[in-house]
């Protein structure tokens, strides 16, 4: 029997690029998938008679629920698969894992000799994911173009998909485009989070478009009052809408929106590099961040100077701040929004990378009753992290805490927090004034920037208040160098300085990936110049210096790092320091001074973290520089 392309199902085209058996296998049903499981040994004889016995109630169930959430009529019809994942069995294997919809459908491309993805969203192109297929044929038929790649005069699609031998759907996709096409398995619910995702922002920015395209047509008033004052804003909102629930599902610790000259960027940060995930046409641009102005309070009217502002809002019954900081650059205004999730910005003291030795010595400078404790790094360090988890770590019903932050992170109401506002006259230093009339016990200064925020808070801490401020310097040592370039007597820092902390943020090896492995010889050469201050590394041999690093998997989407954990260079201020900072000794000689009383620098804590396999060399050198 002929189909529509002239080919019959044995003949199906993309069968020579996707390497599938001519014959035509059974489609996506219960049978065949419990064939596969018990084949894989996931299943067990009563788990296999289970599924088969109960098969019918559980696709009512699951049925059922979809009508009343309303996804039954948006194309969300439920497959054998989904029914199997909603009886939450374990799987055979004795490793107590669920037999999830992703394990399902990577045994089902096995079986069908087809590779399995995992679609990783940053890695898509918007333009390819909408241009080839309409929203209603991908969700309907569950299939979405993931990439295009040149081979000769032609081009092949690749092509995500459930069920590999629906062949209508596969022939129409490849007769509408004219392309070959390559198949790869993913899962139901991936391929739907992308179409929600990229054909909805697609559909929303395209639509806002045209409509704010109608506004140089000044003859037809009356429509653009009609349509574009009501249109335009629904887009935009739902565009807006998208683009922060992507950002959250992604991990995301920003996201920054870049005018160009043709175009607006959209990129995000995740574990501390940026990616680009969308463009937006140039003349969306002004109506988008008009959106984002609008909900962090700040003047939409007002183009000319920088602004802040800030966001609540919820995902996933979980409340998220978003810091929102607006700029004017070339050509036009750049926001960049940080995302601080309440969960990550305070946790425990040992959860934040502290090894065992360095957190006791931490908790030690928290345990005083009056001085200052510093804590130095570049933006994007973790500073705020660590403080605001040591507030936490403080905080009680017999301590008063006062902060005092450009801008307030996040709002938390067990601190009395206080945002500097210079056009009111609101300033580090003002605050700091007239804070110690508020019998505060605990002061946290977001940074110490000029020399009068720095008098203050060693004035707080020496009548008797514990003071935590963050200050840019490279290292722990270089902070006494900064106050006294600041103008600050060394006996006023000698004698009010607990500690000074500097810390970097590295990633994490992912922990799905992660392999050990003898390095080479060049890499032993390139730990032995790395360690540039004697640690154990140089004495271990290298035939029995063993390493991790992640190879590549799903759940990193093949970065082989998943999450970031901090490193710490933590220096104590003894009677030895003291008298250093008194004799304004060099910079050089008192972080001697502190590695001779046990002091470990950025880079021995790298390495450290690097041999318990926790980050890996090629991160060591990125964070603390080339040897």
């Amino acid at each position: 029997m002929q189909k529509a392309g002239g080919r019959s199902r044995s003949q199906w085209a993309p069968t020579a690029c996707c390497l599938l058996p001519t014959n035509m296998p059974p489609r996506l049903t219960i049978d065949l998938i419990c064939e596969v499981l018990c084949k894989e040994g996931l299943l067990t004889e009563k788990q296999l008679d289970f599924i088969k016995s109960r098969v019918v109630d559980y696709g009512k169930a699951l049925q059922s629920k979809l009508a009343k959430e309303g996804e039954s009529g948006q194309g969300t019809l439920i497959n054998s698969v989904d029914v199997i994942v909603a009886m939450n069995l374990k799987t055979a294997s004795g490793q107590n894992k669920l037999l999830t919809e992703e394990l399902i459908m990577q045994c089902l491309a096995s079986h069908w000799r087809l590779p399995f993805i995992k679609i990783d969203p940053l890695k898509l192109n918007l333009e390819v994911v909408t241009r080839h297929i309409s929203e209603p044929f991908a969700r309907r038929h569950t299939v979405v173009p993931i990439a295009v790649t040149p081979e000769g005069d032609t081009e092949i699609l690749t092509v995500a998909v459930v069920d590999p031998w629906d062949v209508e759907t596969l022939e129409s996709i490849q007769r509408v485009t004219g392309m070959k096409l390559k198949l790869v398995v993913s899962t139901k619910s991936d391929i739907h989070k992308i179409i929600k995702e990229f054909f909805g922002f697609k559909t929303s920015v395209k639509a806002a478009e045209v409509e704010l395209t109608r506004r140089i047509d000044i003859g037809n008033l009356e429509q653009y009052t009609e349509v574009g004052t009501h249109l335009t804003e629904h887009h935009i909102i739902n565009a807006v809408n998208l683009l922060f629930n992507y950002a959250f599902e992604q991990r995301a610790s920003d996201i920054h929106i870049e005018p160009k000259r043709k175009h607006s960027q959209i990129r995000l940060r995740i574990d501390g590099i940026l990616h680009n995930v969308h463009q937006m046409p140039k003349a969306v641009h002004g109506a988008f961040v008009s959106r984002i102005k609008t909900l962090s309070r700040m003047d939409i009217a007002e183009k000319r100077r920088p602004q802040d502002g800030r966001i609540k809002t919820k995902y996933k019954d979980k409340y998220i701040e978003l810091r929102v900081s607006t700029l004017p650059v070339a050509f036009d205004e750049k926001v960049v929004i940080r995302i601080l999730d309440p969960d990550m910005l305070i946790q425990d003291i040992e959860s934040l990378g502290f090894p065992p030795e360095d957190a006791k010595k931490y908790l030690s400078f928290l345990s005083h009753p009056h001085g200052i404790i510093l804590l130095t790094g570049p933006t994007g360090s973790g500073k705020t992290t660590t403080l605001y988890s040591s507030l936490a770590k403080l905080s009680s019903a017999e301590i008063n805490i006062v902060t005092i932050e450009d801008p307030i992170e996040m709002i938390h109401e067990e601190f009395n927090q206080v945002a500097v506002q210079p056009g009111v006259g609101i300033t580090f230093d003002s605050c700091l004034r007239n804070i110690l009339r508020q019998d505060p016990d605990v002061i946290m200064v977001g940074e110490i920037r000029d020399r009068e925020t720095a008098e203050n808070a060693i004035h707080a801490a020496l009548t008797g208040h514990l003071v935590l401020s963050t200050l840019h310097t490279n290292d722990a040592p270089s902070a006494i160098a900064r106050l006294v370039d600041m103008g600050i007597e060394p006996f006023l820092i000698e004698s009010s300085l607990i500690g000074v902390v500097a810390q970097r943020l590295v990633r994490r090896i992912c922990s799905h990936c992660e392999k050990t492995y003898i390095p080479d010889a060049k890499e032993v050469a390139l730990l032995n110049r790395v360690d540039g201050a004697g640690t154990a590394v140089e004495t271990i041999p290298p035939a029995s210096l063993l390493l991790k690093r992640g190879v590549g998997c799903v759940s990193c989407r093949g970065t082989g790092y998943l999450g970031r954990i901090g490193v710490f260079e933590i220096m104590g201020v003894n009677e030895k320091i003291r008298e250093l900072i008194r004799r304004r000794t060099s910079t050089e000689d008192i972080k001697k001074m502190a590695i001779q009383d046990g002091m470990k620098t950025l880079r021995q804590s790298a390495l450290q973290k690097m041999l318990e396999g926790s980050t890996s060399l090629e991160e060591v050198i990125r964070v603390t520089g080339a040897p």
